[in-house]
């Protein structure tokens, strides 16, 4: 099997994982769901990313000698420390600050009360 071969069979691989886990999930009392829905998306974004993704020979047969390489992906993705919550903090204060200008400038704005 040559390296995009691997590659490919390593994608649908973790697609199938996935789909058995979003089976499991829609199974789930809506609770259970919600425990849940940060993990499903995180794997959905390592599926999606392993479409484009091209590992090396090495490194396409290690994640498949894996019974589950989406898990092994998220478990390893999951104790990484992230930029996510800076970029969150980050969004809400220049939103806040679009939306400031904007009223100021709405302020500013001349109002003739006559036509």
């Amino acid at each position: 099997m040559n390296s995009n071969e691997k590659n490919t069979a390593l994608y649908e691989k973790m697609a199938a994982e996935q789909d058995t886990f979003r089976d499991w999930l829609k199974s789930q009392s809506p609770e259970e769901v919600l425990n849940h829905a940060y993990e499903y998306t995180v794997r959905e974004d390592i599926v999606m990313a392993m479409e484009e993704l091209e590992l090396s020979d090495k490194q396409a047969q290690a994640l498949l000698d894996s019974p589950s390489p989406l898990a092994d992906v998220y478990r390893h993705f999951e104790k990484l420390e992230t930029g996510y919550m800076d970029v969150i903090r980050e969004s809400i204060e220049e939103r806040a600050n679009e939306m400031h200008r904007a009223k100021e400038e709405q302020r500013a704005a001349p109002v003739y009360p006559h036509s």
